[in-house]
């Protein structure tokens, strides 16, 4: 039986698509106050929606007939990534970790910006809430996921063996071969509404079990 379980965030305790709209709701305001025009949400939401990636704010404002410079489009990227967002864990993950506290000790380990992850992490109270928390980004960049520091790091932490942790997160191609590759357990949460729900894991990154909710995690079995 496993001793820590540590989770990924996005997309496995909450839903990221929420911190999309809370960043875009966020990014609004702010184009409506210095340009007098409204509809960035819909607009940059409509983008998202039709699975485009990297380029949201450009489209959205060419949508609107905002014709600007980088710099604009750099200063709404620094609004979405630190605003204060309005999410919650979803209520597996918030039903699952209250199971977890009595029983087993708790890590989170998270890929992206450490400044928007943290305020992630305060947003859903889970700060005091997990025993420990690795921001990779504070690794460095290099040291995101699929590499294996951010792993060791937690394993160093609770002095224990890889096959006393599992990880529960939900990219197939990158949160499972570190863990996979040092003796982890490797929990995939493959939510319908979650980025990375249609993607097929490749059977050498494939996780040991696969839910579609937390509340299917069979403890026991972990």
């Amino acid at each position: 039986m496993a001793t820590v379980i540590a989770f990924d965030l996005d997309d496995t305790l909450y839903l990221e698509r929420d911190f999309v709209r809370s960043g875009f709701i966020a990014a609004d305001c702010w184009v409506r106050d210095r340009f007098a025009i409204a509809g960035f949400f819909d607009a940059a939401w409509t983008v998202f929606e039709t699975g485009r990636r990297g380029d949201i704010f450009d489209c959205a404002l060419s949508m609107l007939n905002i014709q600007v410079g980088r710099e604009i489009v750099g200063r709404l990227v620094d609004i979405y990534r630190d605003h204060t967002p309005s999410i919650q864990l979803t209520p597996d993950a918030e039903e699952t970790l209250a199971r977890l506290c009595a029983r087993r000790r708790t890590a989170l380990l998270t890929d992206g910006y450490k400044n928007t992850q943290a305020r992630k992490v305060q947003a859903l109270g889970l700060v005091g809430r997990l025993e420990h928390v690795v921001y990779t980004d504070e690794l460095g960049r290099a040291k995101w996921k699929p590499h294996p520091e951010g792993f060791l790091a937690i394993q160093s932490e609770f002095g224990l063996p890889a096959r006393e942790f599992v990880y529960v997160a939900d990219n197939p191609q990158k949160d499972f071969i570190a863990p996979r590759q040092l003796g982890w357990k490797t929990v995939r949460v493959r939510r319908p509404e979650g980025q990375y729900a249609r993607l097929c894991a490749e059977p050498r990154l494939a996780p040991d079990y696969t839910v579609t909710s937390l509340s299917e995690l069979d403890l026991a079995a972990l």
